[in-house]
């Protein structure tokens, strides 16, 4: 189903060329915005990222992704400019779903996007490590919450290029993806007529709508009309519900139902159309911090902090835990995993710096209520927390991301101060990295 994406005419294009802020436009509430993608009021030459449809097109290649199982993944690419600030760990990373650039976000709250380089998909072996660089820079006023792509994104369609994201005390802004001007904004406002911040953001593409995750609240604008016009959906009243910050939310386009998970530790599922709440799943250690559906939509996927269990639910049968995927959390971070396009692999990060990688075609329950099923593959990726990974949905390449929060301790010798901080920094990593399965 088609969707019109919001443009904003009265925005423009950065002329410093380095750096977009979320200050520099700001959209009319009024104003229904049009679908097509407006002219440029600045220089093009200026402009940061470049991108042409025909350079930015990535064919999708046939590869057997069996192969996975088997060889280790070869670092194809690094984007090392992350390590030049003490401090700017990673967030997670995730692809276009054209799978021509990737999108990061970083602790100085910097949404980036790198271009894919042409030669990451050689199957030659011992190539160099190929170094990335930014070819866009959008940053948020406060800390970001959450940032998602436009599902239907494809850089042949300029119009369709763009991004959400949410951060502390601001609205929700939709970033263009080709010159990185702010399109328009939906703001939500509390009980005094204060703007309030979303925690979580989802597209519906089936209808038109953006879902942001709130305190006990899902909100839903409608995508062609930015401003302050929305419909309140409360996930908690006197007869029960959902409590606590919705974290996360995932939509299932097969069964026009999404899911919204809580740091309460509980996961709802709703009706797309009148968000009534259709089940209330409970069973996770941690608060939830990320979920995915399965690609059939019949599963459901739900990871926590401080919580080393992904929890798969039988979405054909409710409150049914189909089995429990082991890994290595021991942080408040957001842990991302991915599944692979054919719907067959799992991928996840670990704060050992591993990631680890299952075949969910060989999860056979064998009679076993819920059995905890270890990675079929794991491999060394950083020397810190992997706290993103994404699949390529067009191409054998895996990115992932790494960083944490690092407190160095003083002593009342400086020779231990010195050990403890060498030591600190050893094992302090933020970067980007690309695989190559194949």
């Amino acid at each position: 189903m088609d969707m019109n994406v919001a443009t904003n005419e009265s925005s423009t294009n950065n002329p410093s060329g380095d750096e977009v802020t979320a200050a520099d436009n700001v959209s009319n509430d009024n104003d229904k915005v049009s679908v097509n993608k407006p002219e440029s009021t600045a220089d093009p030459d200026q402009n940061l990222h470049e991108m042409s449809s025909d350079d930015v097109v990535v064919e999708t290649q046939s590869y057997d992704e069996d192969t996975w199982l088997t060889k280790i993944p070869r670092k194809v690419a690094d984007a090392t400019e992350f390590k030049n600030t003490s401090g700017n760990f990673l967030k997670g990373c995730k692809w276009a779903p054209d799978g021509s650039c990737i999108l990061t976000n970083s602790n100085d709250n910097i949404l980036r996007i790198f271009n894919l380089s042409s030669d990451v998909d050689n199957k030659e072996e011992n190539q160099p490590t190929a170094e990335m660089s930014s070819v866009l820079r959008m940053r948020d006023g406060e800390l970001v919450y959450d940032y998602c792509w436009y599902p239907d994104m494809n850089s042949a369609n300029p119009a369709s290029c763009c991004l959400l994201s949410t951060s502390r005390d601001s609205p929700t802004h939709m970033w263009d993806a080709f010159d990185g001007h702010l399109r328009c904004s939906y703001r939500a406002f509390n009980h005094v007529d204060e703007i309030v911040a979303a925690h979580s953001l989802a597209f519906d593409l089936q209808r038109g709508s953006i879902l942001c995750g709130f305190n006990k609240m899902v909100r839903v604008f409608d995508v062609s009309r930015p401003g302050k016009q929305c419909q309140q959906r409360p996930t908690l009243n006197k007869e029960g519900g959902q409590s606590g910050i919705i974290s996360c939310i995932a939509v299932n386009e097969v069964s026009h139902m999404y899911a919204a998970a809580s740091y309460s530790k509980q996961v709802g599922l709703y009706d797309s159309g009148d968000g009534s709440l259709c089940y209330l799943l409970q069973g996770q250690i941690g608060g939830i911090t990320h979920l995915i559906f399965s690609t059939d939509g019949t599963k459901l996927y739900c990871g926590g902090r401080k919580d080393s269990e992904i929890l798969c639910w039988d979405l054909r049968n409710p409150g049914k835990i189909l089995f429990v995927l082991s890994r290595q959390v021991l942080t408040n971070q957001r842990i991302y995993f991915d599944i692979s396009r054919c719907g067959n692999f799992l991928v996840s990060g670990n704060d050992n710096g591993t990631v680890s990688l299952w075949d969910l075609r060989s999860t056979d329950q064998s009679g076993v209520s819920e059995p905890v099923i270890s990675p079929t593959k794991t491999f060394l990726a950083h020397h810190d927390v992997v706290n993103g990974v994404s699949f390529n949905p067009v191409l054998p390449l895996l990115a992932t991301s790494s960083g944490q929060r690092h407190y160095h301790m003083t002593s009342m010798s400086d020779s231990e101060d010195e050990e403890g901080n060498a030591e600190a920094n050893s094992r302090e990593e933020n970067s980007l990295t690309l695989w190559n399965f194949m």
